[in-house]
């Protein structure tokens, strides 16, 4: 009796974690760029209580008995699926139809990947540069920032589906710059190691970014200036998933209040 106490106190363990996931995803349901994530779950070892042996009459039992020892969480899993588009106001809003990740360097020097293309100029150097909210600067198909010059008006930059930025010539012509926002793909983006502001690191199991300008074999993304991604938080599942992790926990707790009883029912038997 005691293993079913730890067995279901591990059940809602899991289902608190899976509970704080889900959480997490209606928090972020109004996030740019954000994609929501899965608990996944795993059994914990079996423990032998009869091995494969015979009975006392010679007759084979190929079945032996094990018991097992309650559940844990396995990962978190983020769902790339792609989010839905709405309307910015801001001309430096880039939105990714397909499978691209934006590169920005971080304050470290790092390089980042995300699906936020809320973008704006700062100052870098001595003229502008593409930059983030939180200023990391976006970088170009060479993995360099993306450096403008200090006359640029950016409700003038326009970007073509590939990426490139161009900007109105004396005849009032959009003229490519020469400057393409870099994007990059992985073999295993849920392997990314999430960072926050929906941002990640590459890993050993995403595998390392490949550069959509350069590497062969790979479905281009698109990009659409005067858009934002929006989450693929779907509310209406996450709310049922929050009501089933909730029966989970309720039941695991009732596994426990149903031992206790038990044990005390043994503990009486001896007066």
């Amino acid at each position: 009796m005691v293993r079913s106490l730890w067995t279901a106190a591990s059940g809602m363990i899991a289902q608190q974690n899976n509970v704080d996931t889900i959480a997490n995803n209606l928090a972020n349901v109004n996030t740019t760029g954000y994609k929501t994530e899965v608990a996944e779950f795993k059994s914990l070892l079996y423990q032998d209580i009869q091995a494969k042996t015979t009975s006392g009459n010679g007759a084979t039992k190929p079945v032996g008995a094990q018991v097992g020892l309650g559940v844990r969480n396995s990962s978190v899993t983020s769902r790339f699926t792609q989010g839905n588009f709405y309307d910015s106001t801001n001309d430096l809003a880039f939105a990714i139809s397909g499978d691209g990740f934006f590169g920005i360097r971080g304050q470290d020097g790092n390089t980042y990947y995300t699906r936020n293309g809320d973008f704006h100029l700062a100052t870098y150097g001595n003229g502008l540069a593409l930059s983030t909210s939180d200023g990391n600067l976006v970088l170009d198909t060479n993995g360099k920032a993306i450096e403008l010059g200090n006359d640029i008006v950016s409700s003038k930059l326009t970007v073509s589906g590939d990426g490139e930025l161009c900007y109105p010539d004396d005849t009032n012509n959009p003229k490519p710059m020469g400057i393409k926002i870099g994007l990059w793909q992985f073999n295993n983006p849920s392997g990314l190691e999430k960072i926050g502001d929906s941002s990640y690191a590459v890993t050993a199991a995403s595998g390392a970014a490949m550069n959509e300008n350069t590497t062969t074999g790979l479905a281009k993304s698109d990009l659409r200036q005067g858009y934002l991604e929006g989450s693929n938080v779907q509310v209406v599942d996450e709310m049922v998933n929050m009501i089933v992790a909730q029966r989970a926990y309720e039941l695991n707790s009732k596994a426990i209040q149903a031992t206790d009883e038990m044990m005390g029912q043994a503990n009486q038997l001896r007066r």
